[in-house]
């Protein structure tokens, strides 16, 4: 497994600088890397079922490190990526379990085989999925196919690669028919409870991810449509996601009643009035430097939130870093003054 940042002895994290945020960056990037040869070679890998425990292990210390960068940092591959849609839609599907485990009271054995289902449940069909994003028009008939038995033929490859656990098969096998959501997950066995889980967050990331016939929808309504129009949330994987992301997680586009755009940097105690910068102007002219606001203040105050593509082209990769270097720094303070 690749070095990560805070594996590094060089001390870098404790003076967080561009260049040690972009190890954090390429980090993430590597992560995606080895994942996305995992999905689509699995065939010329040796000993697959243990490159994915190495990749769990790999993602849990880059999100204990600081989970508003590694949401800021999710969020941006969701958008931006371009190893391909099924890859993308693991790590964020990986990222989101890790985050849900504790509100959800998940033990330390449920949530390694939670993410281990989530990077691996649509093996079946990794390369259709990938088509799928980029093509407007309907799924063929073939296609539909695929669709439908690809629980049923992920859960017989990975079987083939070596994994042998029964609780990560039937998850995979089954994560598109979960227990119906008027039962509580407490009345559920481990197997049925973490199926429901992944289902739910399953469909949350693909209804933020883009596609080619449609925008990613915004993360407030991809949360109405797990948790019903009303945002009275019955589903208790709706009301964690809430819970841990709110209606604006870091890493996600939001339009100001001022009428700039801005990303949104750091969640704050209060959860759905998160800390923003503004990268577009009023005028649609991008920022030279942004300016950060807290919104908690009331000034400027959040009007929705948007699907990445709202922002076009007009981000150049330096402010990107720069907004994440910022986030990651905050995240190093608030550890330091935890601390002390």
């Amino acid at each position: 497994m690749p070095k990560t940042l805070f594996e590094s002895d060089s001390g870098a994290f404790n003076d967080l600088n561009e260049q040690s945020y972009e190890l954090l960056v390429a980090s993430w990037s590597d992560l995606e890397s080895l994942l996305h040869t995992l999905l689509h070679s699995p065939e010329r890998v040796n000993g697959f079922e243990q490159k994915i425990i190495d990749i769990r292990y790999w993602l849990s210390d880059l999100i204990a490190q600081d989970s508003d960068t590694a949401l800021y940092l999710m969020f941006q591959v969701a958008a931006t990526s371009t190893a391909g849609y099924s890859t993308s839609h693991a790590l964020v599907c990986a990222t989101l379990c890790q985050l849900v485990a504790q509100p959800l009271n998940l033990t330390q054995e449920e949530l390694d085989i939670l993410v281990h289902a989530a990077l691996t449940m649509n093996v079946g069909m990794t390369e259709h999925q990938d088509r799928l994003a980029t093509q407007t028009e309907r799924p063929t008939a073939l296609q539909e196919s695929i669709i439908k038995n690809h629980p049923s033929l992920g859960a017989e490859m990975l079987r083939g690669w070596g994994v042998a656990d029964p609780m990560w098969l039937q998850i995979v096998l089954h994560h598109h028919q979960p227990p119906a959501e008027t039962q509580s997950l407490a009345s559920l066995n481990p197997v049925q409870r973490l199926t429901r889980i992944l289902s739910s967050i399953d469909r949350y990331a693909a209804m933020i991810s883009p596609r080619k016939s449609r925008a990613g929808r915004t993360v407030a309504d991809s949360l109405r449509a797990i948790m019903g129009q009303r945002f009275d949330p019955k589903d208790e994987v709706g009301k964690a996601l809430a819970a841990i992301a709110g209606l604006y997680p870091p890493g996600t586009v939001v339009k100001l009643d001022t009428q700039e755009l801005a990303i949104v940097l750091r969640r704050s105690t209060e959860i759905n009035h998160p800390i923003v910068a503004g990268v577009i102007d009023a005028q649609g002219q991008a920022y030279e430097r942004p300016p950060v606001y807290l919104t908690s203040n009331g000034k400027p105050k959040i009007h929705s939130s948007l699907p990445w593509s709202a922002l076009g082209s007009s981000l150049s990769h330096r402010t990107l870093v720069s907004l994440g270097l910022f986030t990651a720094r905050q995240g190093l303070r608030a550890m330091q003054l935890t601390q002390t």
